[in-house]
């Protein structure tokens, strides 16, 4: 025999007690759903969270069991997600703004068997309660309250029930094999599918994204994880804070651009993560208050593409560096990020900037290509369009509780998304399949369109759709919201489109609205605009 390595699994649990062992008095700050701020540690964490697993264990859980969250960004709910791991359950976080039928659907589809909720969830636990057919525990994530105890007989209450758990609970030790938590997709048709994430991939997963070219974090940064909890497990961030022993910043429910911006400032975060309509609102609130957001030295922006003026803005003005970044549920979630390589070191400000608004590179553990529609590959020139497909150490092969895989024949999962790839790996999404407008034959990325929309400084929102048409097949629109104060022309929207793309791709219209439709996930819900004003050309025909 040569010689040997030691061989330990890879468990969520090693996460905490590292976290606690190495960066015990490393603050956690958390802002209650009652808006007052909560300051917890490392270590006092990986104390409650094993308390916590050792009184689920008291409830007569069993291994593999899944435990539903229904709750913001906050120190109990961080507490949980350990817990429920490490102690060898699944924990399922639900999305709390589904629809009660969706909701229903997702809680009995994945047979929960506890749930734990914040208060502002309350009503959403006593109008489907009687329907949710597996759920045997219920726990208030708070001190006891009367008013919860009326409303939910039989409630358990989060403070109490810790105080039963054993302080000196050992973790569990199994297979790395082992299911750890659940996350079901944000699709706007048809029901939500469930995607059940490992130890082993969920580890993999944190290692990646901890990485420089990941999301790049060290014990040395303030991190505000805005992306939401039970949006694909918070892009991983929990876990990567633990394994680095980054500060954490948890906004609760204050996801205003006003709360947010005072969380950067109070606590001069370094890093904050989030999609672009929070960063939307950030920016709106800085330029009200006259903030620097000094502190703030990278923001990462995801869940759908962000407009390169938004980018340059947190650049040019605020010194802040944008990662741009991609992935889904699918990927656990990041499939992409978007930084620059040695040989880039000498572009021009304008060079690199381009370079920056695309997704990025596949972190190592992550294979990406794009294929034509018979599946074959396509080259990785920067300029060839393609369905993306990606495949990898955390990518999903069968949803949950389905038989049938969700890979092509050749084992790629395809995402939905029509992207190019260049020579680097540098990935930019052109669009998804289901927004991809076909006029007259041609394609017309609805991205790009939007892009320029939003570089006009009176113009908060725009999703640009395509519509039907009685000569073209379809037409592109723009749907917009003007900015707070500003009340710019549809004429002025469509000039911002000469020279910038070709005559024939200019939209035709700009409809403004009040607002746009977003799922839980900020991402525009454009099937719904298409539903609203779909047939504005064949009434201009009638």
């Amino acid at each position: 025999m040569l010689g040997s390595m030691m061989k330990k699994e890879l468990l969520i649990s090693d996460l905490i007690v590292h976290a606690e062992n190495y960066h015990g008095d490393t603050e956690i700050i958390s802002r209650e759903t009652s808006g007052e701020m909560n300051v917890t540690t490392w270590a006092e964490t990986g104390v409650a969270s094993r308390r916590l697993a050792s009184a689920l264990a008291g409830l007569g859980l069993a291994q593999g069991d899944r435990v539903a969250t229904l709750a913001w960004n906050n120190h109990r709910h961080l507490k949980i997600w350990f817990a429920v791991s490490g102690g060898g359950y699944v924990c399922h976080t639900l999305n709390p703004r589904l629809f009660p039928e969706q909701f229903i659907f997702i809680c009995n589809d994945a047979t929960d068997k506890a749930i734990f909720f914040d208060k502002t969830f309350m009503p959403l636990i006593t109008g489907t309660r009687d329907h949710l057919t597996t759920i045997e525990h219920f726990i208030y994530m708070g001190a006891r309250d009367p008013e919860v105890a009326e409303a939910v007989p039989g409630v358990l209450f989060f403070d109490e029930l810790i105080e039963t758990g054993d302080a000196g609970y050992t973790w569990p030790q199994f297979s790395e094999d082992t299911p750890c938590s659940l996350c079901y997709t944000s699709g706007t048709t048809g029901h939500p599918k469930g995607v059940l994430y490992y130890h082993r991939s969920t580890m993999l997963h944190t290692m990646s994204i901890a990485q420089p070219d990941g999301l790049s974090l060290s014990a040395r940064e303030t991190v505000l994880p805005v992306v939401p909890m039970f949006h694909a497990n918070a892009w991983g961030i929990p876990y990567a804070t633990a394994m680095t022993g980054a500060k954490l910043v948890m906004p609760g429910p204050g996801l205003d651009g006003d709360s947010l911006l005072d969380l950067i400032d109070t606590h001069k975060v370094t890093l904050a993560l989030g999609v672009p309509t929070i960063w939307q609102m950030l920016l709106a609130s800085a330029a009200k208050s006259g903030s620097r957001m000094e502190s703030l030295k990278r923001n990462v922006i995801g869940g759908s593409a962000a407009a390169p003026s938004m980018i340059a803005t947190f650049r040019e003005k605020y010194d802040c560096e944008t990662i741009h970044a991609w992935g889904m549920t699918e990927t656990s979630p990041l499939g992409t990020a978007n930084h620059l390589k040695a040989k880039h070191a000498g572009l021009v400000p304008d060079e690199a900037a381009a370079l920056r608004v695309g997704q990025g590179r596949p972190p190592f553990g992550i294979e990406i290509r794009i294929v034509d529609d018979a599946g074959t590959p396509l080259p990785h020139d920067g300029k060839t369009e393609g369905a993306l497909q990606v495949r990898g150490h955390w990518v999903v092969e069968t949803y949950f509780g389905q038989a049938e895989t969700a890979l092509t024949e050749d084992g790629w999962f395809d995402t939905g998304d029509v992207s190019t790839i260049d020579a680097d790996g540098f990935m930019v999404i052109r669009d998804r399949t289901k927004d991809i407008i076909k006029s007259g034959g041609e394609w017309i990325s609805s991205v790009d369109l939007e892009n320029i929309a939003v570089a006009h400084p009176g113009i908060a929102m725009a999703a640009a759709i395509g519509v039907k048409h009685p000569k073209w097949d379809e037409r592109p629109v723009i749907v917009a919201v003007k900015a707070e104060g500003a009340d710019p022309s549809e004429q002025e929207i469509l000039d911002l489109f000469e020279g910038k793309v070709a005559r024939w791709q200019i939209p035709d219209k700009v409809i403004f609205t009040d607002a746009i439709p977003i799922n839980a996930t900020g991402k525009m819900l454009k099937n719904k605009l298409r539903d609203q004003f779909g047939g504005i050309f064949s009434k201009e025909v009638a």
